[in-house]
């Protein structure tokens, strides 16, 4: 099972999710998203938030709509989406995409990148995605990168703490055991020059951004 998660952010950013719809997604709404996927022909299977994003009007008939709708009082300790992600984790699926969350507010768009986190907690696959840009989490390892046309650019920051022995091939700026400090630029834009290409390191927490102009 794949599990796509929609939040509130502007959805002018939200790529067509048309092309992420088929038989073996579960699809989650989280406050305003939840009308989003409505709109767009999409039932939830689950919602999430407070739903304080919504009308009066707009949250009687997603109550009418939908049998799993969980709502929550705007006072709490986690966000909308954390609340969601959590539930999804629980589920244990192949995969978790989320949507909706870049574009607006800053803090927001802050503390999502560090949700990426708790899919690393529970080893489990997260990517967040908007219409310019997919970003990942990765703990040590060797990992395989395809190209992909709609994002060329490959960009990789260490997260938290230093990352160690980073070797990128098949890239147009290739490394080999290259130490990573945080606020570090230098893996910032790089490219694949083949139709794959690998990435490693032996220490750390890695992001990769895949994004296009």
């Amino acid at each position: 099972m794949h599990i796509h998660i929609v939040a509130g952010g502007p959805f002018e950013y939200i790529p067509p999710l048309t092309q992420a719809t088929n038989e073996d997604v579960c699809w989650v709404g989280v406050d305003r998203g939840t009308v989003y996927l409505l709109e767009n022909g999409i039932v939830p299977d689950r919602a999430f938030g407070d739903f304080d994003s919504v009308t009066d009007e707009e949250l009687e008939d997603l109550k009418k709509k939908l049998p799993a709708l969980n709502i929550f009082q705007a006072e709490k300790d986690e966000t909308d989406l954390e609340l969601a992600l959590q539930w999804a984790l629980r589920q244990r699926p192949e995969q978790i995409q989320i949507y909706g969350i870049t574009g607006g507010r800053a803090d927001h768009f802050l503390g999502n990148i560090q949700l990426l986190y708790k899919g690393i907690q529970h080893e489990q696959n997260i990517t967040l995605i908007d219409r310019q840009n997919t970003i990942q989490m990765y703990r040590p390892g060797t990992y395989e990168v395809t190209q992909d046309v709609d994002k060329k650019y490959v960009s990789f920051l260490p997260f938290g703490s230093p990352v160690e022995k980073l070797t990128l091939t098949g890239f147009k700026y290739p490394l080999e055991n290259c130490h990573i400090e945080p606020g570090s630029t230098l893996c910032i834009s790089n490219e694949l020059i083949h139709s794959n290409g690998t990435f490693s390191f032996h220490e750390g927490i890695l992001i990769m951004v895949r994004s296009n102009d």
